[in-house]
């Protein structure tokens, strides 16, 4: 029942910093923001669809727990969890009981990564991890870069990266391509997932500039946030990255991913960001190789509502198992 963790694209090979296409783009906030405030009120999908749609949000679910009392009973939790994420009485009601429906992911800190792998073993769900002196990135390079190395040498297939904020607050655009470049070595063939700390950056132009830097220099997802920030994801910035998105891939050929993390609880927010990807980027968006979703709580709303759908009543607290 494993499934492959391959990329049907050509993987982002990143091309040499374009300071000149970086430098003269300019993001409009007005037209995002009512880009962002119209786009909500008129996407919904119902019934059937929505059932569909919320088991394609769970095949793109990063599951993650990154908090200071993980332990390995946790993530074994977390484990049992990303293989079964949906009750089989509820995927037998919507006949998808032989699809081997799984989490894109599992996401933890590097020092979990080791038992994350053993307990995935055979599923072919890929684990990922936070490197690079997650969450601030104020931690020396040399450090960082072995942090990711011991990850991948753990087993980790997908590195989720902080970048500096201070190279893109003092428009360091070469610092900043440098150091993803380096990561992207240190990570070998495992997944680069480069997270900007949107919340941080100031201007949504500097969330555009940063997202094109970390893809010139060969990132092969781009990430919202690391979720402990004050702010995370949002419309505005989600429009703003794909946009950045669209444009290199435009340019270069190359496909790259998008990751919204933070603050994605409920399984209405969940159609909104799918819904988002297939209208800005296309169907190829909407799958695991190319769109995540960072989140702990999600899939316990998401089975909910698939439950609701099945039945017609709303799961009691305690009939749906958390993750």
């Amino acid at each position: 029942h494993s499934k492959p963790n391959t990329m049907p694209h050509a993987r982002n090979e990143g091309i040499p910093l374009d300071l000149a296409w970086v430098e003269r783009s300019v993001v409009n906030l007005p037209a995002v923001k009512r880009r962002a405030e119209t786009f909500k009120a008129k996407r919904s999908v119902k019934m059937q669809w929505q059932a569909a749609w919320l088991l394609r949000a769970v095949t793109l679910t990063d599951l993650t727990t990154l908090s200071g009392d993980d332990t390995e009973t946790n993530v074994e939790r977390l484990c049992f969890k990303a293989k079964s994420p949906v009750r089989q009485d509820i995927l037998r009601d919507l006949h998808m009981e032989d699809k081997h429906i799984t989490t894109g992911a599992v996401c933890v800190y590097p020092s979990r990564v080791a038992e994350a792998v053993r307990y995935l073993e055979g599923t072919g769900i890929p684990v990922a991890s936070v490197a690079a002196g997650f969450p601030a990135g104020q931690t020396p390079l040399r450090i960082r870069l072995l942090e990711i190395e011991d990850a991948v040498q753990a087993g980790a297939k997908e590195i989720d990266i902080v970048i500096t904020r201070a190279h893109v607050l003092n428009g360091d655009w070469k610092a900043l391509y440098d150091e993803t470049v380096a990561m992207r070595k240190a990570c070998g063939d495992s997944k680069l997932k480069t997270i900007l700390a949107t919340g941080e950056l100031g201007t949504l132009t500097n969330v555009y500039k940063a997202s094109l830097v970390c893809m010139m220099a060969g990132a092969d997802t781009i990430k919202t946030s690391t979720g402990k920030e004050g702010v995370n994801a949002t419309l505005e910035v989600a429009f703003t990255m794909v946009r950045a998105i669209r444009d290199y891939y435009e340019v270069t050929g190359f496909k790259v991913g998008f990751k919204p993390a933070g603050g994605i609880r409920a399984a209405k927010d969940a159609l909104v960001w799918l819904a988002l990807m297939k209208d800005e980027l296309g169907d190829e968006w909407t799958k695991p190789d190319l769109f995540r979703l960072g989140a702990s709580a999600l899939l316990v709303d998401i089975e909910r509502q698939l439950y609701h759908h099945t039945t017609g009543r709303y799961a009691a607290a305690h009939q749906i198992p958390m993750s």
